[in-house]
């Protein structure tokens, strides 16, 4: 890398980030708490319980919400 500037080295080749192997078509996702790699071949299986977990966190929250008397918002719905 030549600083100020953008060189391309390749694409589609496994690489290694801090001792996790990323492979071409596995997940990454990063946000302000850190990063998540998925390997492809169990993206489906994180994917339903990802969608679990935020279904029961907003049901939680629509409860919680009915208790306080707040209106129900879209992060709730």
């Amino acid at each position: 890398m030549v600083q100020g500037r953008v060189e391309y080295d390749t694409q589609q080749v496994p690489v290694n980030m801090g001792g996790v192997l990323i492979r071409p078509g596995d997940i990454v996702v990063a946000d302000g708490d850190g990063v998540i790699s998925v390997p492809v071949e169990h993206a489906e299986t994180v994917t339903r319980y990802a969608r679990q977990e935020l279904e029961n966190d907003k049901a939680g929250r629509r409860r919680l919400y009915e208790k306080l008397g707040r209106p129900l918002d879209e992060t709730v719905l």
